[in-house]
């Protein structure tokens, strides 16, 4: 099983990328993440919609037909951290790759929604973008901690 972050929005701030690293330089080598980074559509003359498509379709030609997509979305299901951990064993059970999306400013495109298997919200607040992934790193990382029963998701 690979894990992908699929995330539109390129050149993070080094804070992100400090942040993400610390986590994604944690995690045991079967559970690396490989992050491939969307670049935003322009705006321009077209729509919001339009270009919340065109990176909808950037994201997709990244997913084969086999991976298993989990789309984060404020319309998702939320889970503790405990469930992530029993998400995350069962993920690597069914041995697919999994894809994770994060979406730009104005969300995921309507297909990426449509081709998610799950959609998973990771709060009810409305989080930056680029703080997603850290937020996500970290919390990747403390479910394998709890799977592993490391002491670091008791702190």
């Amino acid at each position: 099983m690979k894990l992908k972050l699929l995330a539109v929005g390129t050149r993070m701030p080094s804070w992100v990328e400090a942040g993400f690293d610390e986590y994604h330089k944690r995690m045991p080598s079967e559970l690396k993440l490989e992050t491939i980074e969307i670049p935003l559509s322009p705006k321009g003359k077209g729509s919001t919609v339009q270009s919340k498509e065109n990176q909808g379709q950037a994201i997709l030609k990244h997913i084969a037909k086999q991976d298993k997509v989990v789309a984060l979305d404020v319309l998702g299901k939320s889970m503790s951290t405990e469930s992530l951990a029993t998400q995350l064993s069962d993920w690597q059970m069914i041995g697919h790759d999994i894809c994770l999306l994060i979406g730009g400013p104005d969300g995921l495109s309507s297909d990426c929604l449509e081709r998610a298997d799950m959609k998973w919200s990771l709060s009810d607040l409305t989080l930056p973008h680029p703080l997603v992934r850290v937020v996500l790193m970290e919390q990747l990382y403390r479910a394998w901690t709890i799977n592993q029963n490391h002491p670091y998701h008791r702190s």
